[in-house]
């Protein structure tokens, strides 16, 4: 329970030698100490306030509990391995912050499936990492209680001078043992039943495993590992049985079985809790009530007590003249005399009033089983906050299994982003045509306090790049979205991917392919800042996915970027400020840049309260396509192209629409045809599409005409333009 490397979230922490991942044993007792680790304090929480049945030890000597009154769902997270009496169980360990989020969503919805369970708790989690090879075994598993996962080792392929390659293997199997594995390898390249090795060596430190593996000139690395994968314990397979206890009986339990025993098992821990505390309370409630009764006479009890002969005689004394109870009568012979100053008496009469509240408090709980459920998830939210961590084990699809893409239809969907961060996908026929001018449908349900941010187009196989306000680039697939209806809220974007909480995302990039290596090896992505900076990068340089995410753009203090572009690096910027001003150049005046970098200047901004609403990408070849812009209250116009003269970066550019009181700041400039679609949405949630078609060219510098009505405290949130050619076609 010490090490690391066999539980997931070890419960014992060591001080000493505790053995390794080789096989070596602990140092002898004493030379080592141990104390419980800090997760393990939530597994005997609340285990002196009687949630759980005691029974006398071995010999009787003692009393021991049946069972712990965890606050953590051991079971789940740290998994379990044994065999009794012609039964056996193995239970795979799993990731605490998913496991938190599949209870809380079983506890809001007890009729929840188990698909919709494995959008939380996705796969096991083991404490070595690994890659879970083919998703089938885990899905059995998950709805029966039996499966087989299979587990591989990570390992990366490194070429080296003349080409060599090196086989670099930084994470193994659960429960593999690495000596073992190493001289299971050197084994088979003895016996020639693995080809291809010059030498195998183990450089594992306290930093972290690392075995290498050197390749001879003449072999191919990817060939050596996928014979290593077959051969050795570099994969391994696990036969899942959820064989457990419930009320004392053996029982087969599928995933959706574990969490709602969980469930009743906190219940009732709960109950029992709030009953000892309830007694304890009215306890303590009873012999206040005492006091003050004294404290009220004290005159009259002070004589009783001086006139009496014996303590008995003083506490019956007490009983009679004042209708007390034996532990009433006590409490006042064993006060103080202190307890006699005015700011003590204020401090009992205090006390009492938080004791009935609390007596309140605990009848409400145990009178209501919503209130129950809810106390269970604010445990788990802190537990979570406390422990929680990232999913070491990755889920790879094996090359004979139908992976998620080919059961997801490529159709096209309205992705949706609040200002919170929430996110959700929606099939594009929710969203019907309206006449400009228009009142608006409802649209994505959010809290009082946020508004859909982005909204766009995209089919569920295109990979999104999401670029945050800080310059951190992250990697989503359109499917792995959670789908949502039109008036939903949809699932924060932190818990899909690794956003930092103080961190959120500003643009994104939809790309068909990012293996496709002509596109990103010709293509850019345009970034401009609040500030007006400006920075182009070659779409290569964020084809390589990372967990984690990436630097895209070193952002200087107070500044936050703004938009992402993707250019195929021949097109003009259009970037528009605050102020109702636009400036216009040639993409070629910025040079490519790699991902450190922080940009050049784009614009020169007006007064104190200036900044940059929006860049375009113009295709100036584009004769049907103009320039569409929205200020704050909801007044639009588009103009063409050529209304907006040519100069350097760095300018202060030319007036774009007429700010006035009426109209409000700019807030958006969109590069639009005449086949487009807008979708205006409000900080209410109201949206309202229109066609660009349904308003004339006029000059840059008019006030525009009336998008949509607003009243007097509403503005708009976000514009966003639908290519309708992408959109499915919809009935006049």
């Amino acid at each position: 329970m010490a090490q690391d490397w066999s539980l997931r979230y070890p419960l014992v922490d060591g001080q000493g030698n505790f053995g390794s991942m080789d096989g070596d044993s602990p140092a002898a007792m004493r030379y080592t100490e141990a104390r419980l680790a800090k997760i393990s304090d939530e597994m005997l929480s609340d285990i002196s306030k009687n949630t759980v049945d005691f029974r006398l030890n071995f010999d009787d000597s003692l009393e021991e509990p049946t069972v712990l009154p965890a606050r953590i769902p051991n079971l789940l997270i740290n998994g379990a391995s044994g065999i009794a009496v012609g039964m056996a169980t193995n239970m795979l360990p799993h990731n605490l912050t998913e496991v938190v989020q599949g209870i809380k969503a079983a506890i809001d919805n007890p009729e929840i499936t188990i698909p919709e369970l494995m959008e939380y708790i996705k796969a096991p989690d083991f404490p070595t990492g690994g890659t879970i090879y083919g998703y089938s075994g885990v899905k059995e598993a998950f709805e029966t209680g039996r499966g087989k996962v299979v587990v591989r080792g990570k390992a990366s392929i490194e070429t080296g001078h003349g080409g060599k390659e090196t086989i670099i293997i930084s994470e193994i199997p659960y429960q593999v043992n690495k000596a073992g594995l190493v001289a299971k390898i050197a084994e088979l390249v003895n016996e020639d039943k693995i080809d291809g090795i010059s030498d195998i060596r183990d450089e594992s430190d306290r930093k972290g495993l690392r075995i290498v593996v050197e390749v001879k000139r003449d072999a191919m690395a990817s060939v050596v590992l996928s014979k290593l994968y077959k051969y050795t314990p570099l994969q391994t397979s696990y036969g899942v049985n959820n064989i457990a206890l419930v009320n004392g009986r053996p029982k087969l339990l599928n995933l959706k079985d574990l969490v709602s025993e969980f469930i009743k098992f906190r219940l009732e821990v709960i109950v029992r809790r709030t009953k000892y505390d309830l007694e304890k309370a009215e306890e303590r409630a009873h012999i206040l009530e005492g006091i003050l009764i004294a404290l009220d006479n004290i005159d009259e009890v002070i004589r009783i007590i001086r006139q009496s002969k014996t303590v008995d005689e003083a506490k019956d004394n007490l009983m009679s003249s004042f209708s007390l109870s034996e532990i009433q009568a006590k409490a006042i012979l064993e006060m103080r005399l202190q307890r006699l100053v005015s700011l003590e008496i204020d401090k009992v009469r205090e006390e009492y009033q938080e004791v009935l509240a609390r007596i309140e408090h605990y009848k409400n709980v145990l009178a209501s089983e919503t209130m129950q459920r809810e106390i269970i998830k604010t445990e788990l939210d802190e537990i979570n906050e406390k422990f929680g961590d990232k999913r070491r084990t990755d889920i790879s699809y094996a090359d004979d299994e139908i992976s998620m893409e080919d059961l997801i239809a490529n159709e096209e969907v309205v992705i949706t982003i609040s200002h919170l961060g929430y996110i959700k996908r929606t099939k594009t026929d929710e969203f019907r045509a309206q006449t400009r001018g228009g009142k608006g449908s409802r649209g994505a349900k959010t809290r009082e306090t946020d508004f859909v941010e982005h909204m766009f187009v995209a089919r569920n196989h295109n990979y999104l790049l999401l670029f945050t306000e800080q310059g951190r680039c992250f990697w989503l697939r359109a499917f792995e979205i959670p789908e949502a209806s039109k008036t939903s809220q949809g699932r924060v974007l932190q818990n899909i991917i690794s956003i930092p909480s103080d961190d959120k995302v500003r643009a994104y990039i939809k790309i068909e392919n990012l293996n496709d290596e002509e596109f990103i090896n010709n293509n850019y992505i345009v970034f401009c800042t609040k500030q007006g900076m400006i920075k182009k990068t070659i779409v290569e340089a964020f084809s390589r996915p990372r967990t984690n995410g990436i630097n895209a753009i070193t952002i200087n203090e107070g500044d936050q970027l703004l938009e992402a572009r993707l250019s195929n690096g021949k097109n003009e910027i259009i970037i528009a400020d605050r102020e109702g001003r636009a400036i216009r150049f040639s993409e070629t005046k910025v040079r490519p840049m790699g991902r450190s970098a922080a940009g050049v200047k784009a614009m020169t901004l007006g007064s104190g309260r200036d900044e940059v609403i929006g860049m375009i990408s113009a295709d100036p070849t584009k004769a049907d396509y103009s320039v569409f812009v929205v200020s704050e209250k909801g007044n639009g116009k588009r103009s063409p192209l050529d209304d907006y003269r040519m100069t350097n970066r760095g300018g202060k550019g030319v007036k774009t629409i007429n700010i006035t009181d009426k109209t409000g700041d700019l807030i958006a400039i969109k590069w639009v045809s005449e086949f487009d679609d807008l979708m205006i949405t409000t900080q209410d949630g109201i949206v309202i599409r229109t066609p660009v078609s349904d308003m004339r060219l006029m000059g840059r510098a008019t006030q525009g005409v009336k998008l949509i009505r607003l009243s007097d405290n509403e503005s708009i949130a976000d514009v966003t333009v639908i290519r309708r050619e992408e959109t499915i076609d919809e009935e006049e």
